[in-house]
């Protein structure tokens, strides 16, 4: 196999970070790799493979002779610098909502849609774009079904932990817990969840609170309100590209919760053909990338928990939805920085690599 120059935009940043362990776990082929990050983090060492590296800034010029460039950045720096990168013969995988709903540029999930960089193919480009975190592991549990039985109407909501929002929001949740776990234990049980300091990543404290508000509501988005937030925006959209159901009837509430690690979301589907609980669990099993836990009597069931850190998105809670024809649940939980967005992006240049790099 042929073995590549490889960059990493975003390299310090939390799914950075997870991209450049999973790349050395699956020992993707490279010679040589480049890293590149904001400029308050130019000439920070980066760890990769047993080696240092000292993180650059993006400047013209800088993809040069790279093969296959992975962005985990913001929607402004993809704008600005995968244009560029394309322009210098890189393929390039995205992470950002950038180029996401473009008709020429592939949304992909490898296990899903792999035959999608026929669209990249066919218009000249070179982006290949991965989903919100939330949307994949929603459309690993919805694929299996959607093939056998149909889908009539989703309706998700969503558990996001504080990771999504990256690594200032996971330290503003352990630091108002630990605030608040101080205020109580010398106060009586009744004491005000209130910290002293007032939140900046999230618009209320996180610790012990739930959020239903994960992204820019239309005001901030400049799309006429409609109520609903650019998360839920992304997972109804994204969700009808990657099944390639453009009418699918899809409805969709993103909450943020007080955990570290890992999304979980409950689905409610109507299938278009009658189903058996049996085959819809064969039919999971059978997906891959899925990791079936149904066993509530066992207390056996999807948990963030035990998914930290895992490559599978693991579905659990099965059960008919009697209150409408042909409904059912699902409890379905996934690390949202690896399957969400770092191992999905290495999988989508995995699969570049088999097309072009052998």
């Amino acid at each position: 196999m042929t073995k590549l120059k490889v960059a990493v935009v975003g390299a310090t940043g939390a799914v950075g970070k997870i991209l450049l362990a999973v790349l050395a776990e699956r020992r993707f082929p490279l010679t040589e790799i480049v890293f590149f990050a904001s400029p308050r983090s130019l000439g920070k060492p980066v760890a990769f493979a047993g080696k240092t590296y000292a993180c650059q800034v993006l400047a013209p010029g800088c993809f040069d002779g790279v093969d296959i460039a992975f962005f985990d950045a913001s929607d402004a720096v993809s704008k600005q610098w995968v244009p560029a990168a394309q322009a210098a013969g890189t393929w390039v995988v995205d992470n950002s909502a950038t180029f996401r709903y473009e008709t020429s540029v592939p949304l992909m999930v490898p296990e899903l849609n792999a035959e999608s960089l026929a669209l990249a193919l066919n218009s000249g480009s070179k982006i290949i774009t991965g989903p919100n975190c939330s949307t994949v592991q929603m459309v690993m549990a919805l694929k299996p079904i959607q093939t056998q039985w149909g889908l009539k109407r989703v309706v998700v909501s969503t558990y996001q932990s504080t990771s999504g929002a990256g690594a200032a929001a996971m330290q503003e949740l352990q630091d108002q817990t630990a605030e608040f776990v101080g205020v109580t234990r010398t106060k009586s049980p009744q004491a005000s969840p209130k910290t002293s300091g007032e939140p900046t990543v999230f618009p209320h404290p996180i610790a012990f609170n739930c959020i239903p508000h994960i992204g820019g509501f239309s005001a901030e988005t400049g799309t006429p309100y409609d109520g609903y937030s650019s998360e839920e925006r992304k997972m109804i959209l994204e969700t009808r590209k990657i099944l390639n159901l453009p009418n699918l009837a899809i409805t969709a509430t993103a909450v943020r919760v007080p955990t570290l690690a890992c999304h979980g979301e409950s689905i409610n589907i109507e299938t278009l053909k009658p189903f058996n609980l049996p085959e819809i669990r064969a039919a999971l099993i059978a997906q891959s990338g899925v990791t079936l836990v149904d066993d509530p009597l066992q207390k056996q069931y999807p948990l963030g928990r035990e998914g930290a850190g895992k490559d599978a998105v693991y579905v659990g809670r099965l059960r008919r939805d009697s209150s409408v024809e042909n409904g059912l649940n699902l409890w379905v939980v996934s690390d949202n920085l690896r399957k969400g967005a770092a191992l999905n992006a290495v999988q989508i240049g995995e699969l570049l690599v088999q097309r072009f790099f052998t």
